[in-house]
């Protein structure tokens, strides 16, 4: 995907608040990586986060279901703040899907059992039930043929695409992205992408913490640009991309819009 090729699609609506950071801070020892960090994501909006490396990008994304506490401030997810921990942070957990680099896949289960584990287990799904709406959402990213398989049968790109597919079969408020095609060869990135801006079209609450340029362009609602632990501009697509307004943000799109 190039930015040349993608008009940028319209921003939705704007929807009630879903994910709410309040002065969010965050420390790892002397180091500050989320400063004073209020963002407030609508139902159905598509937030791109995007920076350079060291930026504090996937520590915010990880903050969201808690897989990294806050030293200050608040999150709070439909109304509702952050649980501490114990069955209350396994119940967020259910509603707050999350695809990381490395794809995650139990290497002993099937594809199919991967996409199950979830709704049976923490949904009380029945087991015909679970297997029913993971076949739809295998089909949806493309890889049902391949159900029976384990995951090493499996290129990165398929792999990525079953891990999407076992976070909504959880039907999340909100999927969380961290750097979701980072790990993989060019050919592939494109099929996971491919993938995303389905969902996004589709009105899937997103945060997507990415490197992948069109990808903000195309499927955000609002790109997000942090710099050292802060949130240095958010703007729409077009304006962050064709007008940035900070010299960081300047900086950043001249290195990476050159290449």
């Amino acid at each position: 995907m190039t930015l040349q090729e993608e008009a940028p699609t319209p921003a939705r609506a704007p929807g009630e608040a879903l994910v709410v950071l309040d002065h969010v801070d965050k420390w790892f020892g002397d180091l500050h990586v989320l400063q004073d960090i209020n963002l407030t994501v609508t139902r159905g909006e598509v937030v791109v986060v995007i920076g350079p490396s060291g930026s504090g990008k996937s520590t915010l994304c990880r903050t969201i279901n808690r897989l990294e506490t806050i030293d200050q401030g608040s999150i709070s997810l439909d109304g509702e703040p952050l649980p501490e921990e114990g069955k209350e942070l396994a119940r967020l957990r259910a509603e707050v899907g999350m695809v990381f680099q490395s794809f995650n896949l139990f290497a002993h289960k099937t594809i199919l059992e991967n996409v199950t584990l979830g709704p049976i287990k923490v949904r009380k799904q029945s087991k015909a039930d679970a297997e029913k709406r993971a076949k739809e959402l295998l089909d949806r990213v493309g890889v049902g043929h391949q159900a029976a398989k384990y995951p090493a049968q499996l290129s990165g790109g398929q792999q990525q695409r079953v891990a999407i597919a076992r976070a909504l079969a959880m039907e999340p408020k909100v999927m969380l992205f961290d750097e979701p095609t980072s790990a993989l060869d060019p050919e592939m990135i494109k099929e996971v992408l491919d993938v995303m801006v389905d969902l996004a079209q589709g009105g899937m609450t997103m945060i997507v913490v990415t490197h992948e340029m069109g990808f903000a362009r195309t499927a955000a609602d609002r790109v997000v640009f942090m710099a050292d632990g802060a949130i240095a501009e958010e703007n729409t697509p077009e304006e962050f991309f064709t007008n940035p307004q900070s010299a960081r943000a300047q900086d950043f799109l001249g290195k990476i819009l050159k290449h």
